[in-house]
């Protein structure tokens, strides 16, 4: 199993390079200017000329991308015109918000979708069946804005003042101050890998609060993160219900589950034990499929409810010509789908002994 991981690591790398350029070329390819995006009417020509020596704009294509791999390999993503930042810095800010959003309602899908998509196969043909599927492809069919304003409308306009009021918009309650791992177990800030790490855990709140055991910190953000959850994940619910409908009625249909029904076992037993298990890889790989796409961004989702990750500041970006801020992003994601196909391959020789990895 190792040599295999091995391999697919080597083999990602110049997928990744590939990635990268494109992303690299096409940024610099598009109409406008970083400094004129900017600066607008401020921006001269002498200007402009400074700006691009600055920053090396003035070089050739393949000249810009061999010095920015170079700083690359050295863990330097370069620095953002729009924020005079490090984009290191920049993700340890952003990038937690999005991995917080992107769990959260994978969460939500695979709890709700898989059940449901169970219960519909159990129940083939009949009107649970029919009710469910229905309820997924209109889930399939709704888009992403309409669904969060309309989530947001019923419960913090609609259901104010009451039980089921939830908040609107934000990560947190004004005025709750998140305290940093470092602050709760009394480490020195400073540079260093593991004082990163532990600020960008830090950034995910509902993490961070279940390690500092802050129970405050942990309910208000879980609040907030409630009705940005079920927006992004009503789409892939519903694929993962119909797709777990549709692999288990196959499995259920072989020899060995008609076997297993003639000694005499229960309808459930057969379906749970005998027909789950091997109907899980097509479901699997949906659900990693949908959690890299979380993680690309979900610009609709982080505007609605205002949230300041991926998906935002990657729009902001594109349109200010930011091209540190797109290349460093698109190489985090690009890294994080390899991860994530790479874990669904090794989980199907758990769930499936027939597959070999070898």
């Amino acid at each position: 199993m190792f040599r295999f991981i091995g391999q697919r690591l080597l083999a990602a790398i110049p997928v990744l390079l590939g990635i990268l350029f494109v992303t690299f070329a096409l940024a610099r390819l598009l109409p406008g200017d970083p400094c004129r995006a900017m600066l607008g009417e401020k921006a001269t020509d002498q200007i402009c000329d400074a700006f691009n020596e600055r920053y090396g704009l003035n070089e050739s294509i393949p000249k810009q991308f061999a010095i920015y791999m170079g700083d690359v390999f050295q863990g330097d993503l370069g620095q953002s015109f729009r924020y005079g930042k490090p984009v290191t810095q920049l993700m340890l800010e952003r990038l937690p918000v999005t991995i917080e959003l992107a769990f959260s309602a994978l969460l939500f899908a695979t709890l709700v979708g898989i059940p449901l998509g169970i219960w519909s196969a159990y129940k083939r043909n009949s009107p649970v069946d029919v009710g469910t599927m229905v309820v997924a492809n209109i889930g399939v069919s709704m888009p992403v804005f309409w669904l969060g304003l309309m989530l947001a409308y019923i419960f913090a306009l609609a259901l104010k003042d009451t039980p089921f009021q939830l908040p609107p918009s934000g990560r947190n309650s004004p005025g709750l101050i998140v305290p940093s791992l470092m602050e709760a177990w009394g480490i020195e800030p400073g540079p260093g890998a593991f004082r990163t790490i532990l600020t960008f855990i830090s950034n995910m709140h509902l993490l961070n609060s279940l390690l500092t055991l802050n129970l405050q910190v942990f309910t208000d953000t879980a609040r907030h993160m409630i009705l940005p959850a079920i927006a992004l994940g009503t789409i892939p619910l519903a694929l993962i219900a119909r797709m777990t409908r549709s692999s288990l009625l196959d499995v259920l249909g072989l020899d060995y589950v008609r076997t297993a029904r003639a000694k005499g076992l229960r309808e459930r037993g057969v379906v749970m034990r005998h027909g789950f298990r091997n109907a899980l890889i097509p479901v699997v790989t949906i659900v990693g499929l949908s959690l890299g796409a979380l993680l690309g961004g979900a610009v609709l989702t982080e505007t609605i409810f205002n949230l300041s990750g991926v998906g935002r500041i990657l729009f902001d970006a594109i349109q200010a010509r930011d091209y540190s801020i797109v290349q460093g992003f698109t190489l985090v994601i690009a890294a994080a789908y390899v991860i994530i196909n790479l874990f669904v391959d090794v989980l199907y020789a758990f769930l499936d002994p027939r597959v070999r990895l070898g």
